[in-house]
């Protein structure tokens, strides 16, 4: 799919696009490590000025006398993400170290489960190098033919998220109509394919504006795309789609989760995963007006976080990867390229600049 190419920084070698030596090439006894810090809290859509960058020198020697065991990671791609705005209001310290999915390559390691070159998954997203503690590092051999890229996007959060929803929460089976909302994003396209591979149909999505509606359609992922935007079109989806669907998964919350209300069918199941649409809002969003037609067609709404099916992500891999190896599934992000361009690329989320999962690569290969 489509792919946003930032432009280069001069202040860094992976912004310059030089390809790192591997550290068996030679090890630095320190690097210089950049990073965001939040500086203020946003109200609405985040900018460049909420954020700084502060910049670190982490010298190797001084790694073993780190407790727990810990790893020096050069960080090759990291994601963000719509909850991250969210992490923006609170959960997220000011001047401090932020949170995100992040994919590495270990320089160092205090932990004998981790050798140098080892590449890792871990969340010191947010920066060029991070200290990570050996236990919240998950190694990973990536299979010849599936890119970096897909451990943080369909193989990742988003992917495992898409199918916790489709498989665990709203119960899809073969034949039965699929409605994705917020269907642009990471989540909204894993959903798409993963439930084309169960058997669904048709999957109709929607997205916010006609131009990424018509991208969507062409990517072959939805049988039909709608979007928000586009009042008659969706005005003509309320009428001829009311009670259709069997089954939703829902990450726009406020009118789009109206919509789902109102199109899904009686005993229907709607899966909440998000509230993209709320993120950015500077008042409190209004409940549904249509929130007791749950009661009326015995429709069951279930809220769910990803993280308490940790345990599903070899189920999930062992599902999805024949299917990307291939080529039924293929890879649908938005790379923007440079640590420098981090900040442009987590507001293209709130303005409908990405199409599949937002990822940052600080290094051209690994």
């Amino acid at each position: 799919m489509a792919v946003i190419s930032g432009h280069a920084g001069e202040d860094s070698r992976q912004d310059r696009g030089e390809t790192i030596p591997p550290p068996t090439e030679g090890c630095p006894v320190s690097v210089l490590s950049h990073r965001f810090q939040l500086v203020a809290r946003p109200t609405g859509l985040p900018g460049a000025e909420h954020f700084e960058v502060v910049s670190e020198k982490l010298d190797l020697a001084a790694l073993p006398r780190l407790a727990p065991p810990t790893l020096l990671v050069q960080n090759v791609l990291f994601s963000v993400d719509p909850y991250h705005r969210e992490m923006m209001d609170g959960d997220w310290a000011l001047h401090a170290p932020l949170e995100g999915r992040s994919a590495g390559r270990v320089l160092a390691s205090t932990s004998p489960a981790f050798r140098p070159g080892d590449i890792v998954l871990h969340r010191r997203g947010y920066a060029t190098h991070a200290l990570v503690p050996a236990a919240e590092a998950r190694k990973i051999t990536p299979f010849k033919g599936v890119p970096l890229e897909a451990y943080l996007s369909i193989l990742g959060g988003a992917g495992l998220t898409a199918y916790v929803g489709l498989t665990r929460i709203a119960e899809l089976h073969g034949g039965q109509a699929m409605l994705v909302t917020a269907a642009g994003g990471g989540v909204g396209t894993a959903a798409a394919r993963i439930a084309r591979l169960l058997g669904a149909s048709p999957i109709v999505g929607i997205t916010s504006t006609p131009e990424k509606a018509t991208r969507l359609l062409a990517s072959g992922a939805f049988d039909r795309v709608i979007a928000s935007r586009d009042a008659v079109a969706l005005a003509r989806m309320r009428a001829e789609g009311a009670g259709r669907f069997d089954a939703v998964l829902e990450g726009g919350g406020g009118d789009h989760l109206a919509l789902a209300i109102d199109l899904v069918k009686p005993r229907g199941r709607i899966a909440w995963v998000g509230a993209i649409g709320h993120y950015t809002a500077t008042e409190p969003p209004v409940a549904p007006r249509n929130l007791f037609t749950l009661v009326d067609k015995q429709v069951r709404l279930e809220g769910y976080l990803v993280a308490s099916y940790r345990d599903l992500q070899q189920e999930f891999e062992d599902f999805l990867i024949p299917h990307i190896l291939s080529g039924d599934v293929p890879l649908e992000v938005t790379v923007t390229h440079g640590f420098n361009q981090t900040i442009d690329a987590l507001q293209g989320l709130f303005t409908g600049a990405n199409l599949g999962k937002a990822l940052v690569r600080l290094i051209p290969s690994v």
